[in-house]
């Protein structure tokens, strides 16, 4: 996907992680968008499964607990995306409709060590 189609769907969503998603890719943030999807089922049993166990190491993490939620809510399978912050301290995980055409949700990962 091309930065500038993964900017306006984060500039269309009101929401915190939607914004530090958008700001990374503004400073330079490495991202990707894969071909496959998953089940957003899946999806938000894995991310409510990672969000425990993040809570229990202490890592730093945004928007988990919402989009598993949103993935939740959602009946369709999900294409999976991540921005890497330039400087590595941030990794967001994206979840976009089947087509890639809308955001359902993202959510950010602090990483070890930063």
């Amino acid at each position: 996907m091309e930065r500038h189609l993964l900017m306006q769907l984060l500039a269309d969503d009101n929401d915190d992680v939607s914004a530090a998603d958008l700001a990374a890719l503004r400073g330079g943030a490495t991202h990707f968008v894969w071909d496959w999807t998953v089940p957003a089922e899946q999806s938000a049993w894995g991310y409510a499964t990672r969000l425990r166990y993040l809570r229990r190491k202490d890592i730093e993490a945004r928007g988990l607990d919402r989009a598993a939620q949103l993935l939740g809510r959602h009946d369709q399978p999900v294409r999976y995306g991540q921005i890497t912050a330039a400087d590595r301290t941030w990794v967001f995980t994206l979840f976009l409709t089947e087509n890639g055409g809308a955001l359902v949700a993202c959510a950010g990962v602090r990483q070890a060590g930063e």
